[in-house]
């Protein structure tokens, strides 16, 4: 009898999960119904009733381009850490606090959901992803709930920033949420002085199908905005073995056709750069080169594109903005930590789960690209991928010397963490 009543309550649950469309819902009724943290995607709420001064900061994204977030908030050096006034200080703003990285790898990129028509899914996994954050659980092991969340990937944040609230709130949590969009628009606000000149956005496809920076960017700026949007540049930096094109040429081919069409539409001239996907940092010296091999190209004896592309062109990295962002939110909350933590970071990945019933791989061990890109929102404790411990051998090589050679803070704090 107790086993048939655990049964029947186990099929409602299900029925509850499903019966809502709304990803939010979801989510938000999931979570409601196991306090305890004792399932996939759940956390344990007494841990957000005391003090939350001293957890650590939770970044997550959808691969290892968030670790370009983790860097900027690791270097952050803006104010004197004694009276929190404007001014460095020679002490990062952070140094007292403690981060615990997300990269949910296995279902990246999130850039290209919204193409195959799986923007609700690609919702569910935002708000997965934060509630692995929250939680104390994890494939091998536990893990410290966070006190504030990092939104490290630009498509998560224009997908998902507003359903990160709006669960945030129906929850009862007082934690932190920051996102690199908004972040990157204050950034081009307060930097900007007196250009008048294009904006150009690089992102992902699924970033520049959102629309996100335009809107955010309309709020503080009249500036012209355009955007290129790649679906590869990201995949490549990550070293996903199904792209075999060099990234220095997927570059300069993203940059030629987006010229192209900007000069067909006569837009005007090009002087700053929006780094609009967190990976973008880790190739920005061969974003500019690329820029500047198209503007002396030469065509007929022309250079076509030499009136388009300002000769200095300005980079804005809105990984920089958002460790802004999220310092003045902790200080105004009065939440940045009281004692030093003497513990490392932590760093997690997903990997695929060759166990769930029906889950498609690829040869290499990869979820399948008609696997990855076929499912429809279910249950947001769908356990198809894993998350573990993320190790130095867990990077390909690739991403791993751009970690070493770009991400020096990051790197060191990878290595302790083995």
């Amino acid at each position: 009898m107790a086993a048939f009543l655990r049964l029947a309550l186990l099929c409602v649950s299900v029925v509850v999960l499903r019966a809502s469309d709304d990803p939010v819902a979801v989510a938000i009724g999931h979570a409601k119904a196991h306090p305890q943290g004792e399932v996939p995607a759940s956390f344990v709420a007494a841990d957000y009733r005391g003090d939350l001064r001293d957890l650590p900061i939770g970044v997550f994204e959808s691969g290892v381009g968030g670790l370009t977030v983790l860097e900027a908030l690791k270097a952050h050096d803006r104010h004197d850490n004694r009276t929190g006034k404007a001014g460095a200080d020679g002490v990062p703003d952070f140094a007292g606090e403690r981060f615990v990285y997300f990269g949910d790898q296995a279902n990246m990129p999130y850039g290209n959901y919204s193409a195959v028509g799986r923007t609700d899914f690609l919702r569910e996994l935002i708000l997965r992803d934060v509630l692995f954050l929250l939680g104390r659980r994890h494939a091998r092991g536990a893990k410290p709930p966070v006190k504030a969340i990092v939104i490290a990937c630009n498509t998560a944040t224009a997908y998902g920033l507003e359903d990160i609230r709006a669960a945030v709130k129906a929850w009862g949590l007082p934690v932190i949420v920051v996102g690199v969009v908004e972040a990157g628009a204050q950034g081009l606000a307060e930097t900007a002085g007196d250009s008048q000149g294009g904006v150009a956005v690089l992102a992902t496809v699924g970033t520049c199908a959102s629309n996100a920076y335009p809107k955010a960017l309309a709020k503080v700026t009249a500036r012209p905005v355009l955007q290129l949007g790649s679906a590869t540049l990201a995949a490549a930096i990550e070293g996903d073995p199904s792209v075999r094109t060099p990234i220095r040429d997927i570059i300069r081919a993203d940059v030629g056709a987006f010229l192209r069409s900007a000069a067909a539409d006569k837009a005007e001239p090009i002087d700053t750069l929006m780094l609009g996907c967190t990976h973008y940092p880790l190739v920005a010296e061969e974003i500019s080169a690329a820029f500047g091999y198209w503007r002396d190209h030469e065509t007929d004896g022309r250079k076509p594109y030499a009136a388009l592309v300002a000769k200095e062109l300005k980079q804005v990295n809105p990984a920089a903005w958002t460790a802004e962002a999220l310092w003045r939110s902790l200080q105004a909350a009065q939440m940045l930590a009281v004692t030093k933590s003497s513990a490392g970071d932590l760093f997690y990945i997903s990997v695929p789960n060759p166990a769930w019933p029906g889950v498609g791989l690829a040869a290499d061990g990869s979820l399948s690209y008609e696997y990855k890109y076929g499912r429809q929102p279910e249950q947001v404790g769908r356990e198809d991928t894993i998350n573990v411990p993320m190790t130095l051998e867990k990077l390909p090589g690739a991403t791993a010397k751009l970690v070493r050679e770009k991400l020096p803070l990051t790197w060191r704090s990878l290595q302790s963490a083995r």
